[in-house]
């Protein structure tokens, strides 16, 4: 009986191994899936704020047009001779 608890006690590494081995699993979960994350975000409102009147762009729902207006949160986008819609500025992309 003697023997168990020794070999239990034994392979248990300790809390230190423990806390390195969790730290080391969020490192490598910043810096492989959280981190990549905020680079497209951020490169994805930098090509927003270059947006310009006539640019073409494609919205979240698949819609081609061309920007016609811009406001502080939204794009007017003709979508046909004619019609236009207004999009919120975090639903369009460039085309």
């Amino acid at each position: 009986m003697d023997i168990l608890l020794q070999a239990a006690t034994g392979a248990g590494g300790g809390m230190g191994t423990s806390l390195l081995m969790m730290v080391a699993i969020i490192a490598v979960f910043y810096f492989f899936m959280i981190r990549p994350q905020q680079k497209k975000q951020k490169d994805v409102q930098k090509a927003r704020e270059a947006m310009k009147v006539g640019d073409k762009v494609v919205t979240a729902g698949g819609i081609h047009g061309r920007i016609k207006e811009i406001g502080e949160t939204w794009f007017l986008v003709e979508v046909a001779d004619g019609v236009r819609l207004k999009f919120e500025k975090t639903s369009v992309f460039a085309s």
